[in-house]
């Protein structure tokens, strides 16, 4: 099975969209044998190849407010799709949540029926723990967050659940910005009973969704992400809570196994070269 490509970039512009393509010729209710809602069959939004200020705009201000957190607490309720070897793509669900704070410090537990996963870094060791199976890995870490990103996805192929979301400090980067193909605001829209900005961006491989909270706190509220270098387009969905400058302290951030925890090695990434 495949899964969703990683992406690397910072939290202001980790959260963009997919351009909606334009009307086929043929009348979409009457492509498959199921028909499509109404909605779905009026005329959809063609800004292919649009760079509006205003969407680029949203995500420095995301970008800006998120900078100002110095902790962060933030649950995600998410939806992965994973691609099977003909082709069929099957939807995963799952609850994670996360415990960050600037400059070096992050817990992030995934709860699903099939697995559950603990990662944390202390700013010295970043530790991966499977509390089912009993096994932890420890690694000496860099001395930041996004050092630490880097360096277990290069050394082990480790990418965290929405990693992007500890990059709030690097802010928006402007090489991602320049390298978008589309950016522009589809419309508002309530998100859990909070109203939002919804907007859309492309980059080369990747869209991107991001619903943004109105008013002076812009929190993304819900993401999605779809994989364009793959024919099945799987998607990735998530509906976030924020938690603004929770107090955590140093035990928070500290990995103690049980008595019965069993260490072992992690494995070098194959492309790492070492």
């Amino acid at each position: 099975m495949s899964r969703l490509p990683r992406t690397a970039i910072g939290i202001g512009l980790a959260l963009a969209l997919a351009t909606v393509q334009g009307a086929a010729a043929q009348d979409p209710g009457q492509r498959s044998g199921v028909a499509m809602p109404q909605y779905a069959q009026e005329d959809p939004i063609a800004n292919e190849g649009v760079i509006e200020d205003g969407a680029i705009d949203a995500l420095k201000e995301m970008s800006a407010f998120l900078m100002t957190a110095n902790t962060l607490g933030i649950t995600s309720q998410g939806s992965l799709d994973v691609v099977t070897n003909d082709g069929q793509r099957i939807q995963l669900d799952g609850v994670t949540t996360y415990k960050a704070r600037k400059p070096a410090g992050f817990v992030v537990d995934y709860q699903s029926d099939i697995k559950s996963r603990r990662f944390i870094y202390d700013g010295k060791t970043f530790t991966v723990f499977s509390p089912k199976l009993g096994y932890y890995a420890s690694v000496p870490a860099p001395a930041t967050n996004k050092e630490v990103l880097d360096t277990i996805y290069a050394k082990f192929g480790i990418q965290l659940p929405l990693e992007d979301l500890f990059r709030w400090g690097d802010g928006t980067s402007a090489d991602r910005l320049a390298a978008l193909k589309s950016a522009y605001e589809v419309g508002s829209a309530t998100i859990d009973g909070v109203e939002t900005d919804h907007f859309a961006f492309r980059e080369a491989d990747v869209d991107w969704e991001v619903w943004v909270q109105k008013g002076d706190q812009p929190w993304p509220r819900k993401l999605v992400i779809v994989d364009r270098t793959d024919p099945a387009r799987p998607t990735f969905t998530a509906r976030l809570t924020w938690q603004l400058n929770p107090t955590y302290t140093d035990a928070d951030f500290t990995f103690v196994p049980d008595a019965n925890a069993k260490r072992i090695q992690i494995a070098t990434y194959k492309g790492s070269g070492e």
